[in-house]
Parts: C-alpha cells; structure tokens; sequence
C-alpha cells in the first residue's frame, strides 16, 4: 500500500508498518482524542490538580524493545509503496 492507503486503514483502526522496516513486531497505530482530569505527574506540575484537558488524536509506534514512541513519518515514509496492515 501506498501511505494514504495505510493511512486510511490506520483511521478505521488498524495497526500499520513498514514491510522494509528491519525491526520485528514494530507497528504504527492511532491512539483517539481524549479529555480527562489532570491527576499525576508531568500534567499535574504543569495544571492544577482537576483542569479538564484534551488530548488530540496522534500516532504512536510500537518500538523493536516494547516501548511506544509518538511517531511522525519522514519523507521516505510518506513515499513509500511497501505500507502493509499488521
């Protein structure tokens, strides 16, 4: 797929990656909006305890090593033919 394709697919819910990516088990997904009262550390150091916030919709990626990562794709990424659903 193309990234417009993987991008249409990631927005319905689906977890995307690169078939050229060389790590295994990484994968990109949407995480939604949300809005919630700020409660714990870094927010509540930056609001006071109880401000409502919104969260707007990103991407993350799983990373090789199980952590998650927000992700924004590069040039190659954009351009590249080789997006598949995971």
């Amino acid at each position: 797929m193309n990234f417009g394709q993987a991008l249409e697919a990631v927005n319905v819910g689906h977890k995307i990656a690169r078939d050229g990516w060389n790590g295994k088990g990484m994968f990109v997904f949407l995480v939604p909006g949300s809005t919630f009262a700020v409660n714990r550390p870094p927010l509540l150091g930056i609001y006071p305890e109880g401000t409502v916030i919104t969260y707007r919709p990103h991407l993350d990626i799983k990373n090789v090593d199980d952590t998650i990562s927000t992700w924004v794709p590069s040039v190659g990424d954009v351009l590249a033919e080789d997006w598949i659903v995971v």
